[in-house]
């Protein structure tokens, strides 16, 4: 197997899935010429002419407006959001079009949509470049969202999400683009949606993150003096209350990391589960560790609103000695 970067992960799924399928095209800003912003569609051009990967205008609406059209004649159209927070003037489209196209034509037509986005903060970067809005699309019905962790999962889910039916959003780490690098398979990939990976096993305590946070998670499981569990959800919708569920009964304590802002974030979804379906087995409170419920901050202080290694340990403590 290859050693490769996220990034690079990314542009390999790409290339095996606009080989393997002639329906499956590549939009947005600069992804074609440029080869994107992260390099992440470096070489679709080339290899497959800008009918199948071209520039769009700068232009967000309209770029998943038009992904809606090439939607209902035939295509599978994969859309770059150049940022996450650049993603929102589409929203529109996606909850309005997008999320209930199938449930408008009594399920007589597929929707096999991709948006994919880098997201999330710790690279320095300006206003709007940093979010995690993953909630947005969660809470739209229609609408599958998946967020890989590892190389191997960020070309497996896109792989995955390029074949399925039905509208996927997938947000990748940018964090974490190049700084992390694993081992990928070679050719055709597919890790299916709504299961989850358990990234360390444990007795005492379970982690669970998606994302940027699970090499936060894995990092404070290696300080706690503990054996502490990792669950990377990575498929957020559909999601894998099973494996959720069984970490829980397992381990008694649970601590949800995200990046988002606390109020309504994925990480509460995740802990009503845990409180519906598993207060029995829990033997302490279900605790949030999560960003602020304030716009994402200047990069002078992105270490501050970002979920911490320390965080998690202090969370961690909490739960072992309750």
């Amino acid at each position: 197997m290859a050693e490769l970067s996220i990034v690079e992960a990314v542009n390999d799924a790409l290339h095996v899935e606009l080989a393997r399928d002639d329906s499956v095209m590549v939009m947005g800003e600069d992804v074609g010429r440029a080869g994107g912003v992260f390099r992440a569609t470096a070489g679709l051009r080339d290899r497959f002419g800008p009918n199948r990967c071209f520039d769009t205008p700068l232009a967000e609406a309209g770029i998943l407006g038009s992904a809606v059209g090439l939607c209902m004649a035939g295509w599978r159209p994969v859309c770059e959001m150049q940022y996450d927070a650049f993603s929102y003037p589409c929203l529109d489209q996606l909850i309005t079009h997008v999320g209930r196209y199938r449930w408008r034509t009594g399920g007589n037509m597929e929707f096999p949509l991709v948006v994919r986005m880098p997201y999330g903060g710790g690279v320095r970067a300006p206003e709007l470049h940093d979010d995690s809005p993953e909630t947005y699309y969660v809470h739209t019905p229609g609408v599958k969202v998946a967020i890989p962790s590892t190389p191997a999962d960020a070309k497996g889910i896109l792989a995955a999400a390029i074949r399925d039916p039905d509208p996927v959003v997938v947000l990748e780490p940018k964090l974490h683009y190049r700084t992390l690098k694993g081992e990928v398979p070679e050719g055709e990939h597919v890790v299916p949606l709504g299961r989850a990976r358990l990234a360390r096993e444990g007795e005492d305590l379970t982690l669970v993150a998606y994302g940027s946070m699970v090499p936060v998670c894995e990092a404070a499981a290696e300080e706690l003096d503990a054996s502490v569990e990792v669950l990377d959800i990575r498929s957020l919708k559909p999601l894998d209350e099973d494996a959720l569920l069984g970490s829980a009964a397992k381990t008694g304590r649970v601590a949800i990391v995200q990046e988002a802002p606390r109020v309504c974030g994925f990480a509460a979804e995740l802990a009503a589960i845990l409180a519906e379906k598993a207060i029995l087995d829990l033997q302490a409170p279900v605790l949030r560790v999560t960003g602020y419920d304030v716009p994402y901050p200047y990069w002078q202080i992105e270490d501050a609103y970002m979920p911490s290694v320390a965080r998690v340990v202090d969370a961690g403590r909490k739960l072992l000695d309750f």
